[in-house]
């Protein structure tokens, strides 16, 4: 009879943690490692802290070190264990030396940490075959510029790139996950490239191993501290390489905007970034509400390959007759910009024709410091003054709100009675929506037509 009641014992623990495993799947992994058949401990650190997936055990089994820079308990379960790779994959391990410098090219200083917020970013696509396709979801916070200027890359790709397709909306409605997928890793792979000036590129990854550890000049991450560097010598080689491991940009828990950005750096070089910014602009990012916001330059290092830290066309000299650096070339997505605290003559003469007009009708917008893609199915727009008479432009602001992108007809004839009523110039923010003031930076005679949506933004 006592045996009978073990059993029965048993059986209910073991419907426990089936029912328990069921719920929390992500956890599957440290119920076995850990034996929680026969023990319910959750593991702790040496600090009595709960363990995060991450410090415990990959998706693959690998166990992890624990005790070792653990994320606040507040995001342990919004931000669940890292895609890492086997520290025997080939790569060149970090150094102190170039974690140091990292640090002091995003920050400034070897203090500060990615906020909460760079943490949990990551590319991840809406639903296959849905209006939203081919479009990304963005978050809040810094992460969000780099997301939507990948977000052009992933347009330009699936629009004018892909052999046999149609350059049309309705077949970046079609995308399929696995189109998805190819079009983020030629992104990435395409911006690395241009970054490494066309000559390598460098990839990021995370391993299961540290290589460096914190002192009292570097505070570590338990992120930065792992990485292996890959150099790449061709650019097919490295979109190959990173759609092999796109799971490391595009899962939860990754810290894939951040390994972006880190690929980023690397495949720019220290020695190339020092030349590309200015006595005006030392470093990439900036500290704004608890967190920190891109800088121009990375968005024109994303866009054209150098960090600029200006969007004018070219040099010019400043205040205190120091060069500032601007853009040198056009690339293939633009850029533009409207703020309703700048004056109309101010917002004109900031950007530069070079990304106003660049190579391919798509463009990383700044309305307000909300970033968002404006983009033409037509590939010609830019090369024929006649097809700038009326066109259709779509609208992208990755706000939740927003089910599909909105189609928005352009049309830049004179009209004096609308440029000469009173309201206009200055008082034309009280009027038009901030995305149209942004496209009249553009065509500034332009009218433009909802098509029936009404304006937002």
């Amino acid at each position: 009879m006592q045996v009978s009641d073990q059993e029965q014992r048993t059986e209910l623990d073991l419907e426990e943690i089936t029912r328990k495993i069921s719920f929390l799947d992500k956890w599957r992994e440290i119920f076995s490692y850990c034996g929680l058949g026969t023990n319910n401990a959750i593991p702790q650190n040496h600090d009595g802290n709960h363990v995060s997936a991450d410090e415990t055990e990959n998706a693959t089994g690998i166990p992890q070190p624990r005790g070792q820079g653990h994320l606040p308990s507040s995001s342990l379960c919004s931000i669940p264990k890292p895609s890492i790779i086997s520290s025997e994959s080939g790569g060149s391990p970090i150094s102190l030396a170039m974690a140091t410098k990292l640090r002091q090219s995003l920050f400034g200083n070897t203090i500060h940490v990615f906020s909460y917020d760079w943490k949990k970013a990551y590319f991840r696509f809406h639903d296959p075959f849905s209006d939203l396709a081919f479009t990304l979801e963005v978050g809040k916070g810094g992460a969000r510029s780099i997301q939507m200027a990948v977000q052009g890359f992933i347009i330009k790709d699936l629009l004018f790139t892909r052999k046999g397709k149609d350059c049309n909306f309705h077949s970046l409605c079609a995308v399929s996950k696995q189109e998805q997928q190819q079009a983020l890793a030629a992104a990435l792979a395409g911006i690395l490239w241009a970054a490494g000036a066309a000559e390598k590129a460098t990839v990021c990854l995370v391993t299961e191993h540290t290589y460096v550890t914190s002192n009292p000049d570097y505070s570590g991450d338990d992120f930065t501290e792992r990485l292996q560097l890959f150099e790449l010598l061709e650019k097919e080689a490295t979109e190959k390489f990173i759609y092999d491991h796109l799971q490391c940009f595009k899962e939860e828990g990754g810290h894939g905007v951040i390994l972006f950005l880190y690929s980023l750096i690397f495949s720019r070089t220290f020695e190339r970034l020092q030349k590309d910014l200015d006595a005006s602009s030392t470093h990439l990012l900036q500290p704004h509400a608890g967190g920190f916001l891109c800088r121009q330059a990375v968005l024109n290092m994303i866009l054209t390959g150098r960090a600029s830290p200006n969007v004018f066309n070219g040099c010019q000299k400043g205040k205190s007759q120091e060069i500032l650096h601007g853009v040198l070339t056009r690339s293939d997505v633009g850029y533009l910009w409207w703020g309703k605290d700048t004056s109309e003559d101010d917002r004109l003469s900031q950007v530069g024709s070079r990304l106003k007009t660049p190579k391919l009708p798509i463009w990383l917008c700044n309305i307000n410091g909300n970033s968002s893609v404006l983009f033409s199915t037509n590939r010609q727009l830019l090369s024929d003054w006649k097809g700038e008479r009326r066109f259709d432009l779509y609208f992208y602001g990755g706000q939740p709100p927003q089910k599909k992108p909105v189609q928005l007809t352009v049309d830049t004839h004179s009209h004096h009675w609308e440029r000469n009523q009173p309201g206009d110039g200055h008082g034309a923010g009280r009027r038009f929506s901030p995305v149209e003031m942004l496209i009249r930076t553009k065509w500034r005679e332009a009218t433009i037509n909802w098509n029936g949506t009404i304006p937002f933004f």
